[in-house]
């Protein structure tokens, strides 16, 4: 009765944009926040992606496209919650998510609780469903010379009703 899922996103840095992660304004040197047609949320990008993976429902790109302007700007905690509606409508809860955030700076230990609670607000379910960390490369790569930041995800869903594989009440 379980579904699981992968998620994974990439934005760049750019001067002028609020960095957003996880629902959380972070403050970071210059102004750089994520370039993106929707507000760039990378992890909560990767959340909808192995949500709509674990669902069978192809991608974010098929749900909400980069072509269309009703997402133009839009806050990725919307999409989020409609992808969660998807889900609850085909009879799946969130038994588990978990995420790992890749950027070199700015340090996000003290923001991780708050995008955890936001990201269980948003699924409807509770906090310690969801654990949300971050990593550097060292240096290395996009993420490391700080020219963007990353986000995967892993999802398991649970069919409603059921525990164990069986049925419960």
């Amino acid at each position: 009765m379980f579904r699981i899922g992968f998620g994974y996103d990439a934005h760049r840095l750019v001067e002028g944009r609020a960095l957003i992660l996880g629902g959380v304004v972070i403050p970071h040197d210059h102004d750089l926040g994520l370039s993106g047609h929707s507000d760039a949320d990378v992890l909560t990008h990767a959340v909808i992606d192995a949500l709509i993976g674990a669902l069978g429902e192809g991608d974010i790109g098929r749900h909400f496209p980069d072509t269309d302007a009703a997402y133009e700007g839009i806050s990725s905690m919307t999409l989020l919650r409609n992808v969660a509606s998807l889900a609850a409508h085909a009879g799946y809860r969130l038994n588990n998510l978990d995420v790992t955030i890749v950027a070199e700076k700015p340090k996000l230990a003290a923001y991780l609780p708050e995008m955890e609670n936001m990201t269980a607000d948003a699924l409807s379910c509770p906090t310690d469903r969801v654990n949300i960390k971050a990593t550097t490369t060292e240096g290395m790569g996009f993420c490391g010379t700080s020219e963007g930041m990353a986000a995967y995800a892993v999802v398991a869903l649970i069919r409603q009703g059921h525990e164990g594989g069986k049925k419960a009440g």
